[in-house]
């Protein structure tokens, strides 16, 4: 009742499958052009680390990691096709960045953007960050859910949504 998803056991070997398959089609992607922003949003590791890492140094769960890297195919296909936005956060954060050969943090204002689309069955929701002054990049990908009416958690949709959060083990 915590509001999470609902986790399922999922074997290593299957995790481990799913996420060299991420890994691989993610460091591939070229930059996608967004319609909403007007220009490329790049893939950068950033993006990639966040989808593994809660923060810097701190890992996410197996299960929600495994979550995101299953459908991390459809990001650019969602970018590509958001005209409009969801969401929209202005924040000042601290931000890393290399200066005079040392690793600084500084306050910088940042602009989440997020966009929400079912592309393929899956409906997920993409986040994209820009750090004013500087070209938006893509920062993670969130699964959707629907509310399972008898406990009140979060039930994760899987690939197929007709199956209403039934989580499969298997790899396309």
């Amino acid at each position: 009742m915590d509001g999470k998803p609902e986790r399922m056991e999922i074997s290593q070997a299957t995790f481990d499958k799913v996420k060299a398959k991420a890994e691989a089609f993610y460091l591939a992607l070229e930059p996608v052009r967004c319609p909403y922003l007007k220009c490329a949003v790049s893939f950068n590791t950033k993006g990639l680390d966040h989808i593994k890492l809660k923060e810097w140094n701190k890992p996410r769960v197996m299960f929600d990691q495994f979550q995101r890297l299953k459908i991390v195919t459809v990001i650019p296909q969602i970018l590509s096709a958001s005209h409009t936005v969801q969401g929209k956060w202005n924040r000042k954060e601290w931000e890393r960045q290399k200066k005079h050969g040392k690793w600084q943090k500084t306050i910088r204002e940042v602009v989440y953007y997020e966009f929400v689309a079912v592309i393929d069955n899956v409906r997920a929701k993409v986040v994209l960050k820009e750090v004013v002054g500087n070209p938006p990049f893509f920062w993670t990908v969130i699964p959707y859910w629907r509310m399972n009416e008898v406990t009140n958690g979060r039930m994760l949709y899987d690939a197929d949504i007709a199956k209403d959060g039934n989580f499969s083990d298997e790899v396309e």
